[in-house]
């Protein structure tokens, strides 16, 4: 049985996938820079149930959708199906709550901000959408709600979700949509000791960092990427990809980044911006 440096069975961790940034459509023919999105995101589902790994639950951290449509989000549940996992989501700025919420009948989304993972992990889901405008913020009451989680399983190590990154990643333009005063959620997170890693979208890039001690991930897309270290809209030309992760109960986190084959689903790389 294969066992983590510490001498760890790796069946006792708790194993969770993220699929994030789909920008899903109403249409099937609907497309972001010339990549079909349901397409795409089918093709990723796809290929993690071919893999076989088993996973406790998928996160789902934000850009859903494309167009704001119920639909849109009827296709996010209807695609996942296959992975038959709970999933737990949140919204990023292309999101529209109220379409959203419509498809909350469905088995599989959970509505929890909060989730107890195995014996030993908490996730914490965050809400950093400013309607309209693509940065991000926290609330007031999303800090205070961080905090209080925070201190009330202090004993539990923390994974934070959230869709915007909470720091610079290199890049001007994506910089600009950042998430605005994150020293807030850092001052949050320096007051305790139980957080242990971050997780985002937003970037559509493959991002792992320490920041204050605390590891920052951000994954790529399901559609098309971002080129990393760019100060002006540029596109990769890497294929769609999604994050799987390992939670250890001493704390410790195992992750890796996959990808569609090469060539997969590649963008108007002549776009200027979307």
């Amino acid at each position: 049985m294969k066992t983590t440096p510490s001498g760890e069975s790796q069946s006792s961790a708790v194993r969770l996938l993220q699929l994030t940034d789909t920008h899903l459509f109403a249409p099937q023919d609907g497309c972001l820079l010339s990549v079909n999105t349901h397409d795409s995101f089918k093709a990723v589902v796809s290929e993690v149930c071919q893999q076989g790994t088993h996973f406790d639950a998928l996160l789902a951290t934000g850009d859903i959708s494309q167009d704001h449509t119920e639909s849109s989000y009827r296709k996010f549940v209807d695609g996942i199906v296959p992975l038959n996992l709970p999933c737990f989501w949140l919204p990023g700025n292309h999101d529209f709550k109220p379409s959203m919420n419509s498809v909350l009948d469905s088995p599989l989304i959970q509505t929890a901000t909060h989730k107890l993972l195995g014996e030993h992990w908490q996730i914490v889901l965050l809400d950093s959408q400013v309607v309209g405008v693509p940065h991000g913020r926290l609330s007031d009451s999303q800090l205070e709600y961080l905090d209080r989680k925070l201190s009330e399983h202090h004993d539990r190590h923390t994974l934070v979700l959230l869709h915007h990154h909470p720091i610079l990643v290199n890049s001007a333009w994506l910089d600009q949509h950042s998430l605005k005063d994150s020293q807030e959620f850092w001052d949050i997170a320096d007051k305790h000791d139980n957080v242990r890693a971050v997780l985002c979208g937003h970037i559509h890039q493959e991002l792992d960092l320490m920041h204050h001690g605390v590891r920052v991930l951000a994954t790529p897309s399901t559609c098309v990427q971002f080129k990393p270290n760019s100060n002006e809209f540029s596109l990769d030309i890497l294929s769609p990809g999604w994050r799987e992760l390992e939670l250890f109960s001493d704390g410790q986190l195992d992750t890796i980044v996959k990808r569609l084959p090469h060539g997969a689903f590649r963008p108007d790389f002549n776009a200027e911006g979307y």
